[in-house]
């Protein structure tokens, strides 16, 4: 597909997930309106019942439009069962996400159908690739099995303000495109950037500050799962910091924040509001303010990863690590700290 996928196709692509994103919104609304919605608790950051459910035109769109472009693109002695049961494994998680948003759901089963879901995708991808070949094959494949679910859960946590999915989901899916525009990708993994790129701003106008509506956890923890499968594929291409450094900011603050639970003694599986972007809401800042600050750190994050695949060197390598690295910290301290407002001089 790198031959025929052109920025025209590619703009086109992005416009058509867009356009049917919003439309699925704009359909479901009624729907999500009476059925779905989310009532604020002590850990919200909302205060208003606001509808959730959102994923499903998100979820929808990347589906539908990168279901139609493969297909267009196919050719005859193409294998497509890898890219089925990925997308298979997507809606599996997404149905665990409706139950969620419905009903609580137990930790046990819960985890369960998500490993399900997520060893399926792992069953995809050939003997031969691998991430870290100092380990056995088995042992590498458990540990990408425990990786990936932290993944999609973390993803699932950082959804708890408005815009903050939208800002970390747009400039990866962004800097994937371009790497499969450039021929670092596959054709599949570039069609899915593009698409889950399209929908997701298709999704902004209705999430944005203060939000009319959320994601649920039937979009954030089938994004999560797509977003994890794609930065697998980047890294088993060779691209291993730019995997690590495309989601820096979301793996640190989730990260960081289960660990201070654990030694705190608090249960981790539990939600809560003690993230780093929810502990700045509580010290101050606007709900804008935090996901601005994010926005252009995950931007100049993009920008690191992009570097290391465009200038392969071991120097360009530590440099990026190094600056992502002090980048994130720094915004994790902002947030830790609250904002700084000046108070007018009195005469």
């Amino acid at each position: 597909m790198q031959d025929s996928l052109t920025a025209f196709t590619a703009l086109a692509i992005v416009l058509a997930a867009v356009v049917l994103s919003a439309a699925l919104i704009v359909a479901l609304g009624p729907w999500l309106a009476r059925y779905a919605v989310a009532k604020p608790n002590p850990r919200s950051s909302h205060k208003a019942p606001t509808p959730q459910g959102g994923g499903i035109a998100v979820l929808g769109a990347t589906l539908i439009v990168s279901g139609s472009v493969v297909l267009f693109f196919a050719t005859a002695n193409a294998n497509r069962w890898p890219l089925v049961v990925v997308l298979a494994a997507v809606l599996l998680i997404a149905a665990v996400g409706v139950m969620a948003d419905k009903h609580p759901i137990a930790p046990a089963p819960r985890l369960v159908l998500q490993t399900f879901a997520v060893a399926a995708v792992l069953a995809t991808f050939p003997p031969e690739l691998r991430l870290l070949p100092i380990l056995p094959w088995w042992g590498e494949r458990i540990l990408l099995l425990i990786g990936t679910l932290w993944f999609v859960n973390l993803v699932n946590f950082m959804d708890g303000l408005d815009w903050m999915t939208v800002v970390e989901v747009l400039p990866i899916t962004a800097a994937l495109a371009a790497l499969g525009l450039l021929g670092y990708l596959p054709r599949e993994n570039t069609v899915i950037s593009l698409t889950l790129c399209g929908a997701t701003i298709g999704f902004a106008f209705f999430n944005r500050p203060v939000a009319k509506l959320f994601l649920g956890d039937v979009g954030s923890l089938p994004i999560g799962l797509l977003l994890g499968w794609l930065l697998l594929m980047l890294a088993g291409g060779g691209g291993r910091v730019a995997a690590l450094l495309l989601p820096l900011y979301y793996l640190a603050d989730s990260t960081l924040t289960l660990l201070r639970r654990a030694v705190w003694g608090e249960p981790v599986w539990q939600a809560h509001r003690s993230h780093f972007y929810q502990r700045a809401t509580d010290r101050g800042f606007r709900v804008i303010e935090v996901v601005a600050r994010v926005f252009v750190i995950n931007v100049a994050l993009a920008a690191l990863a992009l570097a290391t695949i465009l200038l392969p060197s071991p120097a360009t390598d530590i440099a990026a690590v190094s600056v992502g690295t002090a980048l994130v910290a720094w915004l994790l301290v902002v947030f830790t700290r609250g904002p700084v407002r000046h108070l007018p001089h009195s005469s």
